[in-house]
């Protein structure tokens, strides 16, 4: 039988609340509480009320410009969806996003009810040289999903999922949200690869790779992408897929929200039992060398049905509690064995591995999907574990209420597809190493980013690029994480967006 133990009765640590807490871990209440996230219906948008003014906004270039009332009112009267301005019932809500340090206001915020809506709104902005940021799920670090003085296009409304059990795919709008899509999959025990946080967007996050519990297994997100619905910076709908616009099928494989709006993904599903073997072990110090070089060593070895991640993070006792997540999708009757290693690893503090729901697991990390903490990250990827990386976590690295480091498994099934195949290229990572940092108030911003810096300097030399979902704020050189796939991204952003009108993401300048 699987066992269930606990020694010494560490508990998940005072911590910070809002880290993507990777210590409170298997409550029902995650599960529960994630459907009060879900976005509520469409109400009707009823008929459009008079913009009695000209509209500031900021252009592409950062300048100022004025959107003329007349434009905004026929945008707004065009939509089947509503376009919200400054003082509009309902604007100060639709600005938020989940991270509290980002705090902007859109010159409009167009709350898309179709693919129609987006063309119109992309075209509105092209034609003005508007400043352009798009929102699935909001999760950004840096604010993607928002801007200052341009236009948002919301695709919240844009969650509807369908799911071809018999076929194995599943149809989702852009707008949906992981645990929507997980939910709908779920009722026939399959499922897709999605991300760790229930209530993220599935866009940006299958737009840049997709890295989740089920990737060893089945590959990223964007390799399980059967075909999209993408409206480029001409307004154009495209069906892209791999006869329809094969080259952008291609780009948006990775190559995140560079080259247009996706408002319809298709995925392939995998057989996906609704209850996984999964749970952690955790290890205080000063046996967290022990399964730290432990992890590093299994990482490598485990079978693909099993999803290995490593937290370094505040423990209960007021010191850094090293633990090693697993989550097992296979044949239960395998699990024992499968796990046998991780148990047989001495000086755990903690082993709590069992039963547990799927979509309990996909939702054990979530914060609200409005959150009220300021979140910072720096990240990249880690191809392999040598010894000073291990000297460095084991015994130098200390953890705070907030900052932490999580290393989110990127091997196996992820190795398979070449790294010319797709625009995702990082083909040989064992992990993306996140160094995570998040606290209450404005006035801790600057020591909470020297903090996360300080330990993200210690750990650079040791990766590889970065995951542009994992995206932060800070100056970095977007070409090279692309290697040797960045020509050819530069030369189809030339071609399908040569204005970089959506350049809130991880930039890919045209050609």
């Amino acid at each position: 039988m699987l066992e269930q133990r606990t020694r010494s009765g560490v508990d998940s640590g005072p911590g910070v609340r809002a880290m993507i807490n990777r210590r409170r871990f298997f409550t029902g209440a995650a599960a529960a509480g994630a459907a009060a996230w879900l976005p509520s219906p469409r109400a009707a948008a009823g008929e459009a009320t008079a913009v009695t003014a000209d509209v500031p906004a900021l252009a592409l270039s950062g300048t100022a410009l004025r959107l003329e009332r007349a434009a905004v009112q026929e945008l707004r009267a065009s939509l089947a969806g509503q376009l919200l301005v400054g003082g509009d019932a309902g604007y100060e809500a639709a600005r938020r996003v989940w991270n509290a340090m980002i705090d902007r206001h859109p010159a409009l915020i167009a709350r898309c009810a179709s693919a129609v809506d987006v063309s119109k709104v992309v075209t509105f902005a092209r034609e003005r040289g508007l400043l352009v940021a798009v929102r699935g799920g909001g999760h950004s670090f840096p604010g993607y999903s928002s801007c200052e003085g341009g236009l948002l296009i919301d695709l919240s409304q844009l969650n509807q999922v369908s799911v071809d059990a018999q076929r194995r795919v599943v149809h989702a709008g852009g707008g949906a949200l992981g645990l929507q899509v997980d939910g709908a999959a779920q009722q026939h025990a399959l499922a897709t690869t999605l991300g760790q946080i229930s209530n993220t967007g599935i866009g940006g996050l299958t737009l840049g790779g997709g890295l989740g519990w089920l990737s060893r297994r089945f590959g990223l997100a964007c390799d399980n992408l059967l075909s999209a619905e993408i409206v480029t910076a001409d307004g154009h709908i495209r069906l892209v897929g791999p006869h329809d616009d094969p080259d952008l099928y291609w780009a948006i494989r990775g190559g995140g929200g560079n080259f247009g709006v996706a408002t319809q993904f298709e995925y392939r599903l995998h057989e996906v039992p609704q209850q996984v073997i999964s749970g952690r072990a955790a290890f205080q110090k000063p046996h967290a060398r022990d399964a730290v070089a432990f992890y590093a060593d299994f990482l490598a070895r485990a079978p693909r049905e099993l999803s290995v991640d490593l937290d370094l993070s505040l423990g209960g006792d007021g010191k850094t509690t090293a633990s090693i997540f697993v989550v097992y999708s296979g044949d239960p009757r395998n699990a024992d064995k499968v796990l046998a290693p991780l148990r047989a690893v001495a000086n755990a503090v903690e082993t709590k591995i069992g039963p547990q729901s799927y979509l309990v697991v996909q939702s054990q990390f979530d914060t609200p999907a409005i959150d009220t903490q300021r979140h910072y990250i720096k990240g990249g990827f880690v191809n392999e574990y040598p010894a000073p990386l291990i000297d460095y976590l084991s015994n130098e690295f200390e953890a705070t209420p907030g900052c932490e480091i999580y290393f989110e498994s990127s091997n196996g099934a992820v190795w398979d597809t070449a790294a010319d195949a797709t625009a995702f290229s990082h083909r040989h990572a064992m992990a993306s190493l996140m160094v995570m940092g998040a606290w209450d108030g404005r006035d801790q911003d600057e020591a909470g980013k020297a903090r996360v810096r300080s330990v993200w300097e210690r750990l650079a030399p040791f990766c590889d690029g970065y995951y542009v979902n994992l995206a932060d704020p800070d100056p970095k050189t977007v070409d090279a994480n692309y290697g040797a796939n960045h020509r050819r991204l530069a030369a189809l952003k030339r071609k399908y967006d040569p204005q970089n009108l959506f350049r809130l993401n991880a930039n890919i300048k045209p050609a």
